[in-house]
């Protein structure tokens, strides 16, 4: 017994712990090219591309408001804004015609207007918790063995076969119970069907589209409480197990039979590094895909601003794919009101961009435009390649900031030469 109490000790001894993210950034020196055109953005959610009028209002508007770049959400919740092999038609669209092809007509509207075009695809978000998919090729219904898990409840489903019904109810039940943190429910990065099936939509969209660019949304796990699915801890215990001694091997076999969480347990800081693995392997074969394919396009991400919390809790670890050259550009998502907190987090990440390109994202729904404008020429000031709002519709609709809906206008006013694209 007395050895089975030091067990833990001798186990963590040979896991070392991951490089904490430095506090200051590395030195600048590493972009020595020419400054590159200012980047200014728009995020357009998927709502606000159902029919050819929204699509052509959108154009107009981004246009008007002396944006040159639209990041357009083409995958929702495991659905398509396009024409798809892979995934079902979003059911937003169910009222047009079977013909219409929301990213074909962006792109024919947006390029002819002079404005790049980016395919925003949520990459591991795939449901609504209080509205789950109805269709049934969809992901959810087709593989819930791709489902995330919740730590409260691995151990029931480690148990349950994932095509008996009770194991998404469950599943759903638990995930609710995080809403805190949890959006919705995700799939699993470490599952190698759902590493395929995310590197098939990606090339999709590349191949049968004119885009500038594929942008990766919630590239990440939900909180560190997730995923404890079979299928994530049993790759763990194979990759960790040669790293054991034959004595420690044994040990751990005996006592995984009633505790199937009890490597990553042990192992918290190897469980941590599993998981970032995973979410990086798939930005990996992403950006080699589509530079294979179309060179010219970029590959970005929108990533969590706060990079400690980026790192640690959503195995997010953004500041090695710049570094690695896994990615073309980053827009930190950060939409903090507050000033000084934004600008440090913005000079972060340009102070880690490696030569990369770094799009400032703002807030819009959060703060007056006068902010906005004010962020942006410190944004100019600090390098960043340019902005991106977020979002759209919160900048061209009447809202708290903007009770006549002019929220743009006062930022391109502001901030952008209109005449410029």
């Amino acid at each position: 017994m007395a050895r089975l109490v030091a067990l833990p000790v001798l186990i963590l001894a040979v896991s070392p712990a991951w490089p904490a993210p430095a506090e200051n950034p590395p030195a600048a020196e590493a972009r020595t090219e020419a400054p590159r055109p200012e980047v200014r953005g728009l995020w357009v959610v998927r709502s606000s591309i159902t029919s050819p009028e929204a699509i052509e209002k959108v154009v107009s508007d981004a246009r008007a408001g002396g944006i040159n770049t639209l990041i357009v959400q083409v995958r929702g919740r495991g659905d398509a804004y396009y024409r798809s092999r892979w995934e079902p038609r979003a059911a937003a669209l169910a009222g047009q015609a079977a013909g219409f092809d929301p990213l074909a007509v962006v792109l024919e509207k947006a390029h002819a207007a002079g404005l790049k075009v980016h395919a925003w695809l949520n990459t591991h978000l795939l449901a609504n918790l209080d509205e789950l998919p109805s269709q049934p090729d969809h992901v959810y219904a087709r593989h819930p063995e791709w489902l995330a898990v919740p730590k409260r409840a691995a151990s029931e489903l480690f148990a349950i076969d994932p095509a008996d019904p009770r194991y998404r109810e469950r599943l759903v039940v638990a995930s609710k119970e995080d809403r805190s943190e949890v959006e919705g429910l995700y799939t699993a990065p470490s599952h190698p069907g759902v590493k395929e099936h995310l590197y098939d939509v990606f090339m999709e969209v590349v191949e049968s589209y004119d885009v500038d660019g594929v942008h990766f949304d919630y590239v990440r796990y939900p909180s560190p409480d997730f995923d404890y699915g079979r299928t994530a801890l049993e790759r763990f215990r194979t990759v960790l197990e040669p790293t054991l001694g034959v004595e420690e091997r044994r040990l751990l076999a005996g006592l995984a039979q009633g505790r199937p969480l009890v490597y990553v347990e042990l192992f918290p800081q190897a469980w941590d590094r599993f998981r970032r693995e995973q979410v990086t392997e798939l930005v990996e074969r992403v950006y080699t895909g589509v530079k294979a394919r179309k060179p010219r396009v970029q590959v970005t991400a929108a990533v969590f601003a706060n990079d400690e919390d980026a790192f640690s809790r959503r195995f997010q670890d953004w500041k090695s794919w710049l570094e690695r050259g896994l990615l073309d550009g980053v827009c930190p998502m950060a939409y903090t009101p507050d000033t000084e907190s934004w600008k440090r987090q913005v000079a972060i990440a340009r102070g880690f961009s490696f030569g990369r390109a770094v799009w400032a994202g703002i807030g819009a729904y959060r703060q007056p435009p006068e902010s906005a404008v004010e962020k942006i020429a410190l944004g100019r000031r600090i390098g960043v390649d340019g902005v991106v709002l977020f979002s759209y519709r919160d900048v061209t609709s009447p809202g708290e900031h903007a009770p006549a809906g002019d929220y743009l206008e006062r930022v391109a006013k502001g901030a952008f030469r209109v005449d410029e694209h």
